[in-house]
């Protein structure tokens, strides 16, 4: 109950009406470790949310700050909660992502911030990103398991 009222409270926050499509995604959102694709919140929401008023929903959700997008390996856009829920709706939202090629999970880490970077006279930049490409713990953890059951 308290992440509802916390969600009702950061929809005020923002300006935001409180909709049942509005507190479910972002009990979706808050409840992953990982990024979360479009197409796999569907699948979670079924019928009861279309597609429209979901890609509307993260649409409005990142212009406020209240998520960020970061893009896979295949260009899917992937969703998660900002670390830091900047009520200024520029996103300051600058940590590192790593995305493992072997389950193709998108996480943030969080505890990773993107180095400052110095840019030349007459450069500016609106944002950065930085995405790390490899294989996460659980994928190392599965294929260590597995040749040590192999080799036995």
């Amino acid at each position: 109950m308290a992440d509802l009222e916390d969600f009702g409270d950061l929809l005020e926050r923002n300006h935001l009406k409180k909709t049942s499509t509005r507190l479910t995604v972002l009990g979706i959102l808050k409840s992953k470790r990982e990024a979360i694709s479009q197409p796999d919140l569907e699948k979670i929401l079924g019928k009861g949310v279309d597609r429209v008023t979901l890609y509307r929903t993260l649409s409005t959700f990142e212009e406020k700050g209240i998520l960020h997008k970061v893009l896979d390996l295949n260009g899917t856009a992937n969703y998660a909660f900002c670390s830091s829920s900047s009520h200024s709706h520029k996103h300051q939202d600058e940590h590192v992502h790593f995305n493992c090629t072997a389950c193709l999970t998108v996480y943030c880490l969080d505890e990773l911030k993107i180095p400052i970077v110095n840019l030349p006279i007459g450069y500016s930049s609106q944002s950065i990103n930085l995405i790390v490409y490899g294989i996460c713990n659980s994928c190392n953890e599965k294929a260590t398991d597995y040749l040590k059951k192999k080799n036995n």
